[in-house]
């Protein structure tokens, strides 16, 4: 999986665990994004550093101590979230 996929990802279900914080499937599912992100690209922190009106931004360090900021529309990383709040058979 690329790193900018596989940060989508984390990004997505990341907001999803914090508004679900009960959610064990939300919460296994952001550690396992977070595995795919250190194991196949060294990646040893991954964090929001800020959002706006339209865009995330996601900062992460590498084991080998390069930083890089990634910026993602704000709309679809919410996106996860909104479909599981409007669907009733994800309610916790």
């Amino acid at each position: 999986m690329k790193l900018e996929d596989a940060l989508f990802n984390w990004l997505q279900i990341d907001r999803v665990s914090s508004a679900r914080p009960d959610d064990r499937a939300a919460l296994d599912t952001r550690d396992f994004f977070l595995t795919i992100l250190r194991e196949d690209h060294g990646v040893s922190r991954v964090s929001v550093s800020a959002e706006d009106a339209t865009m995330v931004h996601v900062r992460i360090e590498r084991e080998d101590g390069g930083k890089k900021l990634f910026m993602f529309d704000r709309e679809a990383s919410d996106q996860l979230l909104a479909d599981i709040v409007a669907n009733p058979r994800y309610q916790c």
